[in-house]
């Protein structure tokens, strides 16, 4: 935890005396946050300063298995299809005990990700903890489907975080997608947005990733504060749907191909990954999904 960071005991205090203003408010999605300046499948979580490499340990499990390390992901409902209703969980410790203490990680106690099994819809998403050690809010999946939800969080004392994932099926006639692979796929937009992968990933545990962000004639973007950083990056190996978090390394620069992000990586499986990338443009907050491709060591 950084200097001047809150500590976990005093996060806890404050969220206690605001659980009358918050309790039955639901989720605050991550396009509430205020604007401002700027395993196989595993990259390093934290922003390391500008110029450095993050240290960050490697989290513990990659959202495929509801029990990680003794820690479990239980009573895990999402809403209907046709309308925004609650998700819910708690998360129990070794002892079988419900995890009430946290450590802050990315300015949240816990990050919560509910992607579908196809990796055709992904919601990102920060629920509030009830006294009763229950994370509860609002998500609108938008259709049926398999429903992947992903848990990442530290427990209070540890040292790296735990992901935890559960699927579960919400009714309704669905076709699953397929994900989009190949050249095409490593551009994308949301019709204001563009991102660009400028070079593949390499299996290596010091790797570098460099994403362009413009608008759609590629011009260069100003990029605001997301999460306490330039950018947040989400994404699921294609093959095993093992979940990748990362953020910017260094602050963006601003070149011919746009503004460029570089990411620190520490894959060690080759592939291809589903990534959705989420950055603040004039205050408002964007999600842009491209495919990458890691490239085996040379």
């Amino acid at each position: 935890m950084t200097a001047g960071t809150p500590t976990a005991r005093t996060l806890r205090r404050s969220a206690a005396a605001a659980l009358a203003l918050v309790l039955g408010a639901g989720l605050a999605a991550c396009s509430a946050d205020e604007p401002g300046t700027a395993d196989p499948e595993r990259m390093v979580l934290k922003p390391a300063p500008d110029g450095a490499n993050s240290a960050t340990g490697a989290p513990v499990g990659n959202g495929t298995s509801a029990t990680v390390e003794g820690y479990q992901i239980r009573d895990v409902t999402l809403p209907g299809p046709d309308e925004p209703g609650e998700v819910s969980f708690r998360i129990l410790d070794p002892a079988g005990a419900v995890v009430t203490d946290y450590e802050q990680e990315q300015t949240k106690l816990l990050h919560l990700y509910v992607v579908r099994d196809d990796l055709g819809e992904f919601r990102h998403v920060h629920p509030e903890l009830g006294e009763d050690g229950t994370w509860r809010g609002q998500v609108d999946l938008g259709g049926p489907g398999e429903w992947r939800v992903v848990t990442e969080f530290i427990p209070a004392g540890a040292a790296q975080p735990i992901v935890l994932g559960s699927v579960l099926r919400v009714p309704g006639d669905w076709q699953a997608e397929t994900v989009p692979q190949g050249d095409a796929a490593a551009t994308g937009d949301d019709g204001v947005v563009q991102v660009r992968l400028l070079a593949r990933g390499t299996v290596s545990d010091n790797g570098r990733l460099e994403l362009a962000v413009t608008d759609l004639a590629g011009e260069p973007l100003t990029l605001g504060s997301y999460l306490g950083a330039t950018a947040h990056l989400t994404g699921f190996a294609v093959g095993t749907r093992g979940f990748v978090h990362v953020h910017p390394l260094g602050a963006p620069e601003v070149t011919s191909d746009g503004t460029v992000l570089t990411f620190h990586t520490t894959f060690t499986q080759a592939g291809d990954y589903r990534l959705f990338v989420q950055t603040r443009v004039d205050g408002l907050l964007h999600q842009v999904g491209i495919t990458a491709t890691v490239e085996p060591a040379a």
